[in-house]
């Protein structure tokens, strides 16, 4: 999953994109409301965190010029100012959750989760194709019985692929979603972390379930889904 972070702190930003990324999440960093407006419009993220304070454009002006251009995605505030109206603005202007300054990355960690669990129950099941299973609770992956060693990019494709079973994915809609903006989308990022799951997960195991889609890009099949 991938989330947009604005804070003008740089060295708070940093730490909490460094706690975010261990938990296997992709994290763009924008440093004033303006650039996080408009990676906000440009790409698809599926929480963004803002500061309040933020230069060029408060983080309020920029939830609600959000909200205006249809961006859905849920909006976690941060503020250093703790006043029942602050709170109360926030949410009226399309926010859905607010943590005060200072906070401890723990609470931060499982109010961004709780948020992304309001994106429906597929986000909190176990996800699963043939005797594949991958469960984002604990980040755990098997395959036949067998538990499976993945490295954070490897498992944050393999959750992508799986929310998106029998669905052709581009390789621009892949890089959207498990990489952040310091990748170019040229590379074969892609193609070289879809070889090494294939090894790890498809090689040994029967039938093989990521299939490439000439001149279109990659799906996971699950034959049992598709019935």
């Amino acid at each position: 999953m991938r989330i947009l972070l604005v804070e003008d702190d740089a060295d708070l930003a940093q730490f909490i994109r460094k706690g975010l990324k261990e938990e296997r999440y992709a994290v763009d960093v924008a440093s004033n409301g303006e650039q996080g407006f408009e990676l906000g419009i440009a790409n698809p993220y599926d929480l963004i965190i803002l500061d309040i304070m933020l230069p060029v454009l408060d983080g309020l002006s920029l939830c609600r010029r959000l909200r205006s251009t249809g961006v859905t995605a849920p909006v976690l505030l941060l503020t250093a100012r703790d006043t029942v109206q602050d709170k109360v603005s926030g949410l009226d202007l399309g926010a859905d959750d607010y943590l005060t300054k200072p906070f401890a990355f723990a609470e931060l960690l499982a109010r961004a989760r709780a948020l992304l669990r309001r994106g429906g129950p597929q986000l909190q099941a176990r996800l699963t194709a043939a005797d594949l299973e991958l469960d984002p609770a604990t980040h755990r992956v098997c395959r036949g019985g067998n538990e499976i060693a993945l490295t954070n990019k490897e498992y944050a494709l393999l959750e992508f692929l799986l929310r998106n079973k029998n669905r052709v994915l581009t390789r621009t809609a892949i890089i959207e979603h498990v990489w952040d903006i310091s990748y170019d989308p040229m590379t074969n990022i892609v193609d070289a972390h879809i070889r090494s799951l294939r090894a790890k997960m498809d090689r040994d195991f029967s039938p093989a379930l990521i299939t490439t889609v000439r001149g279109a890009g990659y799906m996971l099949e699950d034959e049992e889904a598709g019935r």
